[in-house]
């Protein structure tokens, strides 16, 4: 190995760390995060914990609404194990996630293979995130493996074309109904 070559791995990372999007202490809010008065001081106090919970409140929103007002609605498709989307509306197999984070091979080799998965299952695979504040390596990877993400406003407005349901305004009306009480 020559003194060039390490040079190269070093220039590499370095580009690849330079292009990485740091959120200063993300003080961004997101309408679930309003509804229950969760400040970014207090979700920072146990990421994981806020995310995973979010995430699942999220899901089962998004899950209700397209069952109650979704014709054509289908619950997550199991195959063995697997959940490769959490429900299916007409042609789209839906999966919903509060923020991709995480740009670990593991995930992004599933996402493709689930993607290409519900393709050869004559599904459209759509990502509804709420979340704006994603990786964008995972959202790319996501793309490339079949997958429409809609991101931010663009799944509400999904939710909205597919259901007739506005569930951003839903929320919106009850930013802060539900604090969080410590």
């Amino acid at each position: 190995m020559t003194e060039t070559t390490l040079e190269n791995i070093l220039i590499k990372y370095q580009s690849s760390f330079a292009d990485k999007v740091y959120v200063e202490e993300n003080e961004d809010h997101d309408l679930l995060m309003d509804v229950f008065n969760i400040s970014p001081i207090l979700k920072k106090e146990n990421k994981q914990y806020w995310g995973r919970e979010l995430g699942m409140c999220w899901q089962m929103l998004v899950t209700a609404t397209c069952k109650a007002y979704c014709s054509n609605f289908q619950p997550a498709l199991k195959l063995d194990s697997d959940e490769p989307c959490d429900l299916i509306v007409d042609k789209y197999a839906i999966d919903t996630k509060y923020r991709i984070g995480s740009g670990d091979s593991g995930t992004l080799k599933k996402f493709k293979l689930y993607g290409s998965l519900l393709r050869s299952y004559s599904y459209e695979p759509v990502f509804l995130i709420l979340r704006k504040d994603n990786l964008p390596s995972a959202i790319t990877a996501c793309e490339v493996g079949k997958w429409k993400v809609y991101t931010g406003d663009a799944s509400f407005d999904f939710i909205k074309k597919i259901s007739g349901f506005d569930l951003k305004l839903f929320l919106s009306q009850r930013t802060g109904a539900f604090p969080v009480v410590r």
